[in-house]
Formats: structure tokens, C-alpha cells, sequence
């Protein structure tokens, strides 16, 4: 296995980074409110505008820590109760966050990938700001509380888990269990039993008992989309002793982050989208809505929440890189530059329905070219004379069986023509920088695997016959990247357009995936999920929330971290500016 180098190096030639655009799937707003118990009284703490989350109010009742990521990666912050005193706690490239108090408020618990990149619990003394590791391993942990003794901490974590895919699709289940451990590090155990979820556990006040939610591995895909129609999932209780669980006797709903209050209610949030909101015990309401990861005052009174303000994808949006070498841009789905640089295609809308628009770099200014009801444009790339734009079109994510096809039309939307015919499922295509072929993929009854189509005859030859997915021409011409799947991952290949020198580039646990070449065709970003899930599934609102973005030289060494989040990045492009660093020639390759 390549182990992943975080060592820096330059790729360009002047100042100016490379720019990347990509999609995020995700909140891009989400704001802190403090309420009544009951929901009344409601107050926004902090000007709305950037991205408050995952708030947790102090023992003596005068802080609220919680996470933010108005400047830049997502750090600790506090703020007094009335909005003043906002202070940063955290400041590394990393991903900080899922806060905690100790029992005597002196210290906070908290999940960060500040290590090596994976999402373990950390601990802050507030007064020094100094940190130290509290767990390390290859897995995830998530979602810490303190016990009221101060003698345990309790958290949740995939650490035992393979991240097996659910049945018949890609994305990754999310098996989490139930752990604890001493505030130095001893007596580490787990008190679930594993093999299905349960998350986010919170102490009794007697330090004996944990509360948390639960669900079956399957239903982590079910319940972690934005807003599920209904479904019920488990709120138990947890003898930290002896690992009994017990139902706990609450209300309906797609239930999570339950709390015990000091008055023996349990409270919980509803994420369907039948009565969202905080919910007590088997159903009182209180603050409803798009509420999520409450925590109450001392004395019960009030709660502070976060709610989801904005989940609307942005055409042109800068947001943080871990590496001044690029600029990130966060965009609509699968993105592609033209030529220029001035102007990329991208898919607009739902995934059943998308439709091809055009946007200039820069701003907001976008364009339909072309829509079709009851289809979806998917993964729209230039022609190499930049008049036209080639894109598939069908269905891709539901009902795939019903085939799908390549299409191309002119830039102005005039000129729409299909390519490709038959019942198979085909799309993704790539042109050559000739403008002489198209390479592209296709599944179904006749055959899988990659196809290159000759445009003077529509003559087709088979380039792959394996699961392949996602191939892209390299604007030299000389090879073309693609996605494979190998041994229950998949990775990223290169092979040359007359199918001869095929070559594995990455090797990693976790899916490599969606890559495109830097317009010199010698570096491939990439998303990948090795680092794997930052918080749990459910949280996130994105389908695939362990998807970060990684740059690599096209045969696979110097890989570079640019992202670092709990949100779903995927699908880059790499804006045509000045020329890369190349150091090799097409010849020498």
C-alpha cells in the first residue's frame, strides 16, 4: 500500500495557485439560535452568513462553544450567551468540531483531525488552549460527552467497522458503536453490541447510564439524506456496567441525538420530514423546524440549536483548501471547464431531472443550454473544437435499467444530436483532444466496461470490458483516466487509447473516485473516502459524507490532501490558467 504523503511541494509556475471548482453536498448556512424549552422565545446568538454549528452550553451557563467556519476550516469557537465575547479557541488545518464540556467546565472534549487526517477526540483546556490526544486508530469517533463525574467519556465510533457498501449501490453503511473511556486515556471499551448503529451517546445524571439512538446499517443510508419522508429508529438506554439496553419510552419519527435532562425527560430531534423539530419524552414538541444538535442550559430552561438556513449549491463560492498552492470553488454538480477558462458546463437540479447550464468563472451568471423532462444531463464536457459540449443523458441514480445515452449540441443549445443508441446505460463520455473520438462508459445487457467511439463512422471499439466508470481523455491525448472497482473498493486506473499499458494508480482503503486531469495532463485530482466518515452518517445530510478532495501526479505519487470536512466533495475541475510545472514530456511517458 502507497502510503499518502502530506510532504509540501510547488506545482506551479508563478504566484497565483491553481483554482479547482467541485460540488459539495451539504448546509452552506447554518446559524445558532437559543429558545425556551418549548420553542418560544427564539433568538438568533450570532449574525446569520456563514456556517455555526454543533453548539454546547458550559455548566455555569455563561459560554456557548460550538463550531464555525467563517474563517477558513472548521474551528472551536465561544460566545456568552447574549452574542458577546466571541472568541476563536482552535486554529489548525483541520477539521475541529462535536464539542463537549467537562463537568467542571475547564476543559472541552472534542473530535479533530488535526493527527493523521482521521476524525479522533481530542481534549482543550480552556484556560491554557493547549491540546492532547485522547484516542487514535484507523477508524472514526464521533460525538464525545463527559460524564457528570468526570471519570468517563463517552463517544461513538466505526473504529471496528469495514465501511461495508449497502446492497446493490456504492455508498458506504455506517456501523457505529457505543464506547467509552477515561479522560487519560485508560479503560477503553465498547458497550454496544456491533454489526448495526448506535450513536451519540449522553450521560444520566448519575454517571451509570448512557442514552443513545439506533438503527440498522442499512438505514444509515435511509436516514442520513436531508430530509426522509418518515421511519422510526430506536432512542435506548445503556448500563455502562453491564451493556444491558433498554427501550426507552418516547415518541415516533426518524429520532437522533437524544439527551437526558436533568428532570429524567429524554429529548431528541426529528429529521422527517412529518414533525421535525426537538421532541420530549413520548412527544411533546418544542423548537420545530430544520433544528439539529440542541443543548439545553443548566437549569432546563432554554436550549441552544443550529439550524439549517441554506442547503442551495452556490454556481461560484471560494471556500478553504488546506494548501495555498490552490484555490477551491465550490460550484453546481460535476463541473468542466472550457478551454478558455472562462466559462465551464455543469448539471443543474435534481439527479433525476438535471439540466446543462453554462457559468461564468467568477460569478453567478448562469445559463440554460439544454434540458429534457424526465431525464437528467449528467457529466457534460467540451468538445476540443469548444463549440459543442458532449453530456449523457437518461437516468443515472434511480431506474438505471431504463438506459441512458450519449449526446452532443452546440454551446447555444442548438444542433442536439444522440450518439450512442441501444438498451445499455451509457454516458460519462470524454472527446479526444483530436476532437476525433469520445471515450465513454456503458453498463447493461450488452456488456459494461469502456467504449471509444470514432465520430467520422460512429464505429465503436471496446477499450475495457470490467466495472469502469467515470473515464477521462488527458489533453495530451495520451491517456485516459478511469474509475475501477477491485476487491470492494474502487480505484483509480490509466490505460492508453489502443487499451495497452494499464496501470493502477491508487491502492488505498475506501473508494477513489470522479478524477480530471490539470490542464497539462500531468496532475489528477481526485475524491476519495479514505479518510473516512468525520461524524455520524445521519448528520450530515449528504449521501457520501466521507468524500474529500486529493491532487496526484498522473502516476499516482505526491498525493495531496486539499480538503477536510464532514460534507460530501466530489466531482472537480481544474480551471485552464497557466501552465503547470510538467517536468516530463508525452515522450517520456
Amino acid at each position: 500500500m502507497r502510503w499518502l504523503h502530506f510532504m509540501f511541494f510547488a506545482i506551479s509556475v508563478g504566484a497565483e495557485p491553481s483554482r479547482i471548482v467541485f460540488s459539495r453536498i451539504g448546509p452552506f448556512e447554518a446559524g445558532l439560535f437559543i429558545s425556551r424549552a418549548d420553542g418560544s422565545g427564539e433568538r438568533k446568538l450570532l449574525p446569520p452568513g456563514t456556517l455555526d454549528y454543533d453548539p454546547a452550553w458550559s455548566p455555569d451557563g455563561k459560554w456557548i462553544v460550538f463550531t464555525s467556519e467563517r474563517d477558513g476550516s472548521a474551528d472551536l469557537y465561544r460566545v456568552k450567551t447574549d452574542g458577546t465575547g466571541l472568541e476563536r479557541l482552535t486554529d489548525a488545518p483541520a477539521y475541529d468540531d462535536q464539542s463537549a464540556f467537562s463537568p467542571d467546565g475547564m476543559q472541552v472534549v472534542f473530535v479533530s483531525t488535526r493527527a493523521t487526517g482521521r476524525a479522533n477526540l481530542w481534549i482543550l483546556d480552556l484556560r491554557s488552549k493547549k491540546v492532547r490526544p485522547l484516542t487514535t486508530g484507523a477508524g472514526g469517533d464521533f460525538r464525545p460527552s463527559w460524564s457528570p463525574d468526570g471519570k468517563w467519556i463517552a463517544f461513538s465510533s466505526d473504529r471496528d467497522s469495514t465501511l461495508p457498501m449497502r446492497k446493490g449501490a456504492w455508498e458506504h453503511n455506517h456501523i457505529v458503536d457505543v464506547y467509552v473511556i477515561q479522560p487519560d486515556g485508560a479503560g477503553l471499551k465498547r458497550i454496544t453490541e456491533h454489526g448495526n448503529f448506535c450513536g451519540s451517546p449522553k450521560w444520566s445524571a448519575d454517571s451509570r447510564r448512557v442514552v443513545a439512538y439506533c438503527m440498522s446499517a442499512e438505514d444509515t443510508w435511509t436516514y442520513r439524506l436531508r430530509a426522509p419522508e418518515s421511519g422510526d429508529t430506536r432512542v435506548v438506554t445503556i448500563d455502562v456496567a453491564t451493556g444491558k439496553t433498554t427501550n426507552a419510552a418516547v415518541g415516533p419519527g426518524a429520532k437522533m441525538f437524544p439527551t437526558m435532562l436533568a428532570s429524567g425527560d429524554i429529548a431528541y430531534v426529528r429529521k422527517d420530514t412529518q414533525a421535525p423539530g426537538i421532541f420530549y419524552g413520548a412527544g411533546r414538541p418544542g423548537p420545530a423546524g430544520l433544528v439539529r444538535s440542541p443543548s439545553w442550559s443548566p437549569d432546563g430552561k432554554e436550549v441552544v440549536y443550529h439550524r439549517i438556513l441554506s442547503s442551495q449549491p452556490p454556481d461560484w463560492k471560494k471556500t478553504w483548501s488546506r494548501s495555498a498552492d490552490f484555490d477551491l470553488v465550490l460550484t453546481r454538480n460535476l463541473p468542466a471547464f472550457h478551454p478558455s477558462g472562462d466559462r465551464f458546463v455543469a448539471s443543474q437540479g435534481p439527479t433525476n431531472s438535471a439540466q446543462l447550464v453554462v457559468i461564468e468563472s467568477g460569478n453567478n451568471a448562469a445559463r440554460t443550454v439544454y434540458q429534457k423532462e424526465g431525464a437528467s444531463v449528467m457529466a457534460a464536457q467540451w468538445s476540443a473544437a469548444s463549440d459543442s459540449i458532449f453530456f449523457g443523458l437518461g437516468l443515472f441514480f434511480t431506474d438505471r435499467g431504463k438506459g441512458a445515452q450519449v449526446a452532443v449540441v452546440k454551446s447555444d443549445g442548438s444542433g442536439f444530436r444522440l450518439l450512442t443508441s441501444g438498451t445499455n446505460n451509457n454516458g460519462f463520455p470524454s472527446p479526444s483532444p483530436d476532437g476525433k473520438r469520445f471515450v465513454y462508459r456503458t453498463v447493461g445487457p450488452e456488456g459494461r466496461g469502456l467504449r471509444v467511439m470514432n465520430l467520422e463512422d460512429s464505429s465503436i471499439k471496446t477499450l475495457t470490458d470490467d466495472y469502469d466508470n467515470f473515464p477521462l481523455w488527458s489533453p495530451r491525448g495520451d491517456l485516459i483516466t478511469f474509475t475501477r472497482l477491485v476487491d470492494g473498493d474502487f480505484e483509480i486506473f490509466t490505460i492508453r487509447p489502443d487499451g495497452k499499458d494499464l496501470r493502477r494508480l491508487t491502492n488505498t482503503p475506501g473508494n477513489d473516485s470522479h478524477c480530471t486531469w490539470s490542464p497539462d495532463g500531468e496532475w489528477i485530482v481526485f475524491s476519495s473516502t479514505r479518510m473516512g466518515f468525520k461524524d455520524e452518517a445521519i448528520y450530515t445530510d449528504s449521501p457520501q459524507p466521507y468524500g474529500e478532495l486529493f491532487v496526484m501526479r498522473y502516476d499516482g505519487t505526491q498525493v495531496r490532501q486539499l480538503t477536510d470536512n464532514q460534507w460530501e466533495d466530489a466531482t472537480p475541475a481544474w480551471q485552464p490558467s497557466k501552465p503547470l510545472r510538467s517536468g516530463r514530456s508525452a515522450a517520456q511517458r
